[in-house]
Parts: C-alpha cells; sequence; structure tokens
C-alpha cells in the first residue's frame, strides 16, 4: 500500500513538475476526465493526465463533434483539413466510453493533438487498446508529454505539428514508457515504440 501511494506521488509529481516548452503561454486546464497543460502558442496540448474509467464501456460516438473551448486559443477544424494530421485524442475516447456525456468530454481541442493518420489509428489505437484491457484489472494512469522541434513546423490554419509523443503507463508496481514519432508507423507493434533503460 505504501509502495503504491508514493507512485501515486511521483505520478503527481511528474505531471506538474515537468512540461517540454518553455517561454509559451501555458494553461494548465483540470476536467472531469482529464488535467492538461495547454500551449495557446503551439494550439495544441503540451502534456495531459488521465485514469481509464470505462474499460468494458459501449456509449456510441456518433455524431459527436469537436470543440473549442471559451478563454484558450486551441487549434479547431481548419488545421485538420486537406491532410495527413488526424485529431487524436490524448485521453482516448473508449478509455471514458462509459455513457454519451462522458463520451463527449473527450472531444474537446484541449484533448486533441496534430497526429499523423498512420500512427493515430495504427500503434497509438492499439497501445489505447492494451491500456483499456489492464484496466479490467487495475487502475491505470497514462501521461502523455508531447515532444515538438524547438521551431516547430505548423499547418496553414497556424498549429504547430508535433514531433511526436511520450506515453507513460503507471499500474501498480509497473511502468511503461514509450515513445512514437510523430510519422506514418501504420502496420508496426506499439510494443516496438516502448523505452529500455
Amino acid at each position: 500500500m505504501k509502495k503504491w501511494i508514493m507512485q501515486s506521488l511521483l505520478v503527481s509529481l511528474l505531471f506538474f513538475g515537468f512540461t517540454s516548452v518553455s517561454g509559451q503561454s501555458k494553461k494548465t486546464i483540470v476536467t472531469d476526465i482529464f488535467t492538461v497543460v495547454y500551449s495557446e502558442d503551439y494550439q495544441q496540448p503540451i502534456k495531459l493526465k488521465y485514469t481509464v474509467q470505462c474499460p468494458l464501456g459501449d456509449a456510441k460516438r456518433g455524431g459527436l463533434g469537436w470543440r473549442e473551448e471559451l478563454n484558450v486559443v486551441t487549434s479547431n477544424n481548419k488545421d485538420y483539413e486537406n491532410n495527413v494530421w488526424d485529431r487524436g485524442h490524448l485521453a482516448p475516447a473508449a478509455a471514458f466510453n462509459c455513457d454519451r456525456e462522458m463520451l463527449k468530454e473527450t472531444f474537446t481541442y484541449l484533448n486533441c493533438a496534430l497526429q499523423h493518420e498512420g500512427l493515430n489509428r495504427g500503434p497509438w489505437k492499439e497501445l489505447e487498446r492494451f491500456e483499456r484491457d489492464l484496466a479490467k484489472f487495475f487502475e491505470v494512469v497514462v501521461i502523455v508529454e508531447v515532444d515538438f522541434e524547438e521551431q516547430p513546423l505548423r499547418v496553414p490554419g497556424g498549429a504547430a505539428i508535433p514531433r511526436g509523443f511520450y506515453k507513460t503507463i503507471f499500474i501498480k508496481g509497473y511502468t511503461w514508457k514509450f515513445y512514437f514519432p510523430n510519422v506514418d508507423v501504420s502496420g508496426e507493434d506499439w510494443y516496438n515504440f516502448l523505452i529500455v533503460e
């Protein structure tokens, strides 16, 4: 029990103690399902933390649209038009599909990154499935850190394109950390991106 409390404390310190973008206009926003550090300059999340809630949920996402938030400069629909960039959920919709209202909370641009379609629909999606499988037996806490070049490329709409994504999964007694480059990695297995220390 003491070890689990220490691990939970460490997860919180890791989340709030580090952001990879210095000198940016950043906002920390706590919602009912995730906490995000958001860069208005990049119009992208920098870091997001969530706990898988619904590993067996079955709410349907049909008809749900992405929304912008009041008082936060985010990406928007124009940033994702006519290019290879998906609206990549950082806190996955399938992890919060207990009911339609909870599922709807994931469809905010605060929770959305420019993610290559070959990553989002490939190994990233499969790793999210692994998280849900773990959550059938354990509490699963996840931190996603979005990695940018010092001077990132931007889409015509203005949002910065991430270089890649770190994902750290915490369950009682175990931690896995991954790095996914933001390129077409379709067909690759998610475990190929595990960081071995």
